[in-house]
């Protein structure tokens, strides 16, 4: 675990590239200057991207459900991610 804010479960915003201005989750942390974020429809589970910290910003919602599926690695899909996301009322229905 790095101490740089993104951890596991941590919901936040793209502010560079083609997702720009969308809203993910961190699924994994790699090192202190990268994570992995899904959003279960743009990015899916079985491909998360590989994002720097510094083309991020931080929202104050984090997934509890997220970081405790993760932490006993139970199962994590996509539904649960959408839902995940709005349940925490960052993301609408598409």
């Amino acid at each position: 675990m790095y101490d740089n804010g993104f951890g596991i479960g941590r919901v936040v915003r793209s502010n560079k590239g083609r997702d720009k201005n969308k809203i993910f989750l961190v699924v994994d942390e790699i090192d202190e200057d990268y994570v992995l974020i899904c959003d279960g429809s743009l990015r899916k589970t079985d491909n998360p991207k590989k994002k720097k910290i510094k083309h991020i910003s931080k929202l104050n919602i984090i997934s509890e459900e997220l970081k405790y599926r993760v932490v006993h690695k139970k199962k994590i899909n996509n539904a649960f991610i959408r839902r995940e996301l709005e349940r925490l009322g960052v993301r609408t229905r598409n």
